[in-house]
């Protein structure tokens, strides 16, 4: 064959050796808006060295390996013993390394944490998402072991430290350690308080032994894990070791691991507990109330990980659109294609806003900040995780034929875009626990609408969405089979606020324009056409700034 047909043109270079925190906008300036100026510097400088490293060339291979080669179980030894390990490539401990070393796990201790916390897990976790997943349980574990002062104590000094080391020893010999979670059983899902994993009390004060199972528990190879099962005293909490104090392994038979859609370098397994040992956290039958603090982080880091899905994945069609031409011109030239760009960086911006909002609010931890989150997590978590697989779709077809090509990368990022949102409770899920706390707890309501209400008056499309929110908000009777609709409506004039205080005026504009006016059809791409659309693509584009 003709060597000159094998010229290679206009195809784009690939997106890499970029400070992936530098050039968002908007994560940048709400690292800027919500980080006190004693630790700004700091954090900034910490961020930007994450940002270059999850913007190499060396990241974006680790992300890669540890996708094409999954962990693999390993249930027993060459002699027969049971061992119920998991092998993964190399380049998941880099990245989990890395990450740790990072920070990622430290939120809880230091001023601003969870903001910087926040930032570097969405700027990091666009390298490769799958390893989140560990790291978010580990920073989640926190508020659940700190009902147990003594827990807290042995626990909390491994879970946030920066140095990673893998493999099963006692924890008294590492230096840091990685936790998960086991909640999940067959028969009942979401549905925890229909678990039948057994705790027996043994006779030494909060020790247990637990038989039953665990249909998800998630990266297996961690050192702990939080789960529930059924006390004398109810349905409690229990922290399982994977390796008891002595250095012999703690019963936990990993059966298999998840064959997913995504989320494929993370282990995600079934695991039987047979004569356990457990040491119960929090009272028994209070075993919900002990996790849920974990479960709230852990939805938390659902939405900043869409942010991060997002944020990568309108990069990406916005770097391939200016440096791809068609029909005499570049594509990001184009006013359609402008319109769809547009659309696109107008969700990620609304999503890292919100994201970056609800983790000052941990840092601030007041009264008012508390009641916020608690009505402002699950709308957050609804609403933002379903919107991330409508744009990362739509962000792949930017990239045409190529986008569905794995090599571009795109493909993993839309098998993991739907993780989110089943991850700690599906949609329904969220939107009744919304309903939940707007008739249990009015003081949740009023910290909503007062953050809401903070842009009153800047807009008269946000005002009359305020309006209508409250209408339906007037009457709560029968309100079930609208949660959905009532919780879309919350989110989207939150979002809405944050972005007309905190926003460029284009910005804001068109989402209150598409989303608060319904100036918008049906899919990405029907902005109203006299939206300065060009500027609003120009902040989303990944360089140097």
């Amino acid at each position: 064959m003709a060597a000159s047909t094998h010229t290679v043109t206009n195809q784009v270079p690939p997106l890499v050796g970029y400070d992936v925190f530098a050039a968002d906008l908007a994560l940048s300036e709400a690292v800027d808006r919500h980080l006190a100026p004693a630790v700004l510097d700091e954090a900034r400088g910490e961020l930007g060295t994450l940002g270059l490293s999850a913007g190499s060339a060396q990241a974006q291979e680790w992300g890669a390996q540890a996708n094409e080669y999954p962990p693999k179980l390993r249930t027993h030894d060459r002699y027969g013993h049971r061992i119920d390990e998991v092998d993964f490539h190399p380049a998941w401990h880099r990245l989990l390394g890395h990450a740790v070393t990072a920070g990622l796990t430290d939120a809880w201790g230091r001023e601003g944490g969870h903001v910087r916390r926040a930032a570097g897990f969405l700027v990091w976790t666009q390298a490769e998402a799958g390893h989140g997943c560990p790291l978010s349980m580990t920073h989640a574990a926190v508020p659940a072991l700190r009902t147990d002062p003594a827990l807290a104590a042995e626990w909390e000094p491994l879970l946030t430290s920066h140095v990673y080391e893998e493999g099963l020893r006692p924890p008294a010999q590492k230096a840091g350690v990685l936790f998960g979670m086991g909640m999940t059983e067959k028969q009942g899902g979401t549905d925890v308080r229909s678990n039948t994993t057994r705790a027996e009390p043994l006779a030494a004060d909060g020790e247990y032994l637990l038989t039953g199972h665990k249909w998800f528990c998630s990266a297996p190879m961690s050192d702990g894990f939080l789960v529930l099962a059924q006390a004398p005293g109810g349905l409690s909490c229990f922290l399982v070791p994977r390796v008891l104090p002595d250095g012999t392994r703690n019963a936990f038979a990993i059966q298999r691991l998840k064959d997913k859609l995504g989320n494929r370098s993370n282990a995600s397994s079934e695991v039987e507990f047979d004569g356990t040992w457990a040491r119960r956290v929090g009272e028994e039958g209070r075993g919900v109330r002990t996790i849920i603090e974990m479960v709230a982080a852990t939805r938390l880091d659902c939405v900043v990980g869409s942010a991060a899905l997002m944020r990568q994945a309108v990069a990406q069609a916005i770097h391939h659109s200016a440096s791809r031409s068609a029909f005499g011109g570049l594509l990001i030239e184009k006013p359609l294609m402008r319109n769809v760009l547009a659309d696109l960086a107008l969700e990620s911006e609304a999503a890292t806003t919100l994201a970056l909002r609800l983790a000052a609010a941990y840092d601030a931890d007041t009264e008012e900040e508390r009641a916020f989150l608690r009505i402002a997590v699950p709308a957050a978590k609804y609403w933002v995780t379903k919107r991330c697989t409508a744009v990362v779709g739509e962000a792949l077809e930017c990239l045409g034929g190529n986008g569905y090509v794995e090599e571009s990368g795109m493909p993993r990022l839309l098998r993991e875009a739907p993780l989110n949102s089943i991850w700690e409770g599906s949609g329904n899920v969220q939107a009744l626990d919304v309903l939940r706390a707007l008739q249990r707890e009015p003081g949740a309501l009023d910290a909503f609408l007062t953050e809401v209400g903070k842009a009153r008056g800047a807009d008269h499309r946000l005002d009359a969405a305020i309006k209508d929110l409250l209408t339906e908000l007037a009457d709560l009777d029968a309100v079930e089979a609208r949660a959905r609709r009532l919780v879309e409506r919350m989110a989207l004039v939150l979002q809405g606020s944050l972005l007309l205080r905190w926003a460029p005026p284009e910005v804001a504009d068109a989402f209150c324009a598409s989303r608060l006016g319904r100036d918008w059809g049906s899919a990405f791409g029907t902005l109203p056409h006299s939206l300065d659309l060009a500027t609003i693509v120009e902040r989303a584009r990944a360089r140097e700034r």
